[in-house]
């Protein structure tokens, strides 16, 4: 944050793949968020959620606060005080979100161009991962390895045009500030 204090936006993410996708989306639709004074906020968690309101929220720096989360959180986020308006629920999560927004056929050419399209089908031929539907197996493999659902939440937002943002990652970018 640019210290302007209560003109700032602090957009709370619940991890460091849902903070490279919001970057990423930021990118995509021509936002600077530093020039917005928007920081997007990893916090490690939804169940995070309050200590960041109470540090941050009118309490705190007075800043304006927005969040992005899975469906299955977002009662910690209502109940942490945060407005309705200011939250931005994906179903039932961000990647699923994003997977759904390229479709599978696009996903594999990102995978293949990340080269890990060689890898998904070895993923998808484990016990396991047989009776899973291909959008279970693709969501899987994203969080199998350490890194990967930040590197993939920032390349498969950015394999999407502008108008095909999932409608919870453009409402958080607006409008803003």
């Amino acid at each position: 944050m640019s210290g302007r204090g209560e003109h700032g936006t602090a957009i709370l993410v619940e991890g460091a793949s849902d903070r490279a996708a919001v970057l990423t989306a930021a990118v995509l639709l021509g936002i600077d968020l530093a020039a917005s004074d928007v920081a997007v906020v990893p916090m490690g968690g939804a169940m995070s959620i309050r200590r960041f309101v109470a540090e941050l929220g009118p309490s705190g720096d007075g800043l304006t606060l927005r969040g992005l989360c899975d469906a299955r959180e977002a009662g910690y986020y209502q109940r942490a005080g945060l407005p309705d308006a200011a939250i931005f629920v994906c179903r039932p999560d961000l990647e699923a979100e994003l997977l759904r927004a390229l479709g599978p056929e696009r996903t594999f050419v990102v995978l293949e161009r990340e080269g890990d399209l060689r890898l998904f089908r070895m993923f998808t031929q484990q016990p396991a991962q047989r009776p899973r539907t291909l959008d279970q197996q693709l969501h899987r493999f994203l969080g199998t390895t350490s890194g990967r659902k930040e590197h993939y939440g920032a390349v498969l937002t950015a394999a999407l045009a502008p108008a095909e943002l999932p409608a919870p990652l453009r409402g958080i970018l607006h409008p803003l500030p």
